[in-house]
């Protein structure tokens, strides 16, 4: 099974810039979209809905920020929209499909403005219910694989350069603590499964790709899947974001 995931920063620009010529081609049986500043409803042309897909959205109740889309080959069971945080759900920051025994989810974390750094404490709050709700879900009779763009990094190997950004928000000391904690409870970054490199990176804030490179975007997926992870590779011939898709294989069957 084959998942692609890549944070858009709009899926309409994205979609100019061809990246869905580039993914009818990859044979995914999941695509999931962050950030796709648009609404479902202003997405007119049919190529933002392959034929061989099911298409789910859940957007930003603006309809203008974040959104998150899931394309599915196989119907899901049920869709779930939201996390239950409160305002955070009113973001359209998080969708999940359903099958029998596997969730499929995408997410899009919190960003903080480097010119508004007050924004940290609410983007703290919103992992600390995440880890709440990651830990609670951890006691259901199925796995998980979260796709995202999370908008923090592991440790300094996922940052080109570590220095630079000791005091950024992203690579703060208590963010990859979180991260630490969250994969000793028994979570899994399934591309550190199948690479060790340390120059892979998904993200460049800065625009220039080759400078100041950090790895945001992964697949968390749950324990019991750890050993299902088959492929993983990070794609960055050709840009349709300041994001790189994400591509993961996983040795599963719906």
């Amino acid at each position: 099974m084959r998942i692609i995931s890549i944070s858009a920063d709009g899926i309409k620009n994205a979609a100019e810039k061809g990246v869905f010529d580039w993914l009818s081609e990859q044979d995914a049986d999941f695509i999931c979209i962050q950030d796709l500043q648009c609404s479902e409803h202003d997405l007119q042309d049919k190529i933002f809905f392959p034929e061989e897909y099911n298409a789910y959205f859940f957007d930003d109740a603006g309809g203008k920020a974040n959104g998150v889309a899931i394309y599915s080959r196989e119907m899901p069971k049920a869709i779930m929209t939201g996390l239950g945080f409160a305002d955070f759900d009113m973001e359209g920051r998080y969708i999940q499909a359903d099958y029998e025994n596997l969730s499929v989810a995408c997410l899009l974390a919190p960003r903080v403005d480097p010119d508004n750094a007050s924004q940290q404490a609410r983007k703290n709050e919103f992992f600390e219910l995440l880890s709440a709700h990651l830990q609670k879900v951890r006691n259901k009779r199925r796995e998980f694989i979260i796709c995202g763009n999370w908008n923090i990094v592991h440790s300094a190997a996922d940052v080109q350069d570590s220095q630079r950004n000791s005091t950024v928000s992203g690579f703060l000391a208590e963010e990859r603590q979180w991260m630490d904690e969250l994969l000793e409870s028994g979570y899994v970054d399934a591309f550190r499964e199948v690479s060790s490199d340390q120059d892979e990176f998904t993200w460049w804030p800065d625009g220039e790709r080759g400078t100041n490179g950090w790895r945001t975007d992964f697949h968390l997926i749950s324990q019991g899947l750890k050993y299902a992870v088959d492929y993983g590779a990070i794609y960055k011939i050709k840009p349709f974001s300041s994001h790189a898709p994400v591509i993961m294989d996983y040795d599963i069957e719906l």
